[in-house]
């Protein structure tokens, strides 16, 4: 499917485990040279939540707010910040002004 970050489409995936070796160590990523979000088709097993389609929204929320935060620019200065980012005003600010977006996206992707 396709979701609108800041007006740059993105691919949003699920594939299994043994589709995509990025899947290996994660159970998604956000890939920004193609924008495209992949997460994993997750499949019960004796370890894993009961709820896997609940999981699995969780997931591409969490990789459509990497993406925000790739096509917002501030990817790139993650690790400059002088306070933990929980706290820091400006990352406050971001989605304050950013969460009715984020929340269109996660909507558009079935991630609610």
């Amino acid at each position: 499917m396709k979701v609108n970050i800041l007006g740059s489409e993105w691919e949003v995936v699920r594939l299994k485990q043994d589709e995509d070796p990025g899947l290996k160590h994660a159970d998604g990523y956000a890939d920004f040279t193609t924008r495209r979000i992949v997460v994993i088709k997750a499949e019960p097993t004796d370890d894993s939540v009961e709820d896997l389609e609940a999981y699995m929204r969780k997931v591409t929320r969490h990789e459509i707010v990497h993406a925000f935060f790739f096509e917002s620019g501030l990817h790139g200065n993650s690790l400059h910040c002088e306070e933990p980012w929980a706290t820091n005003e400006e990352m406050v600010d971001w989605f304050a002004f950013q969460g009715e977006k984020i929340y269109k996206a996660w909507g558009e992707a079935n991630a609610l």
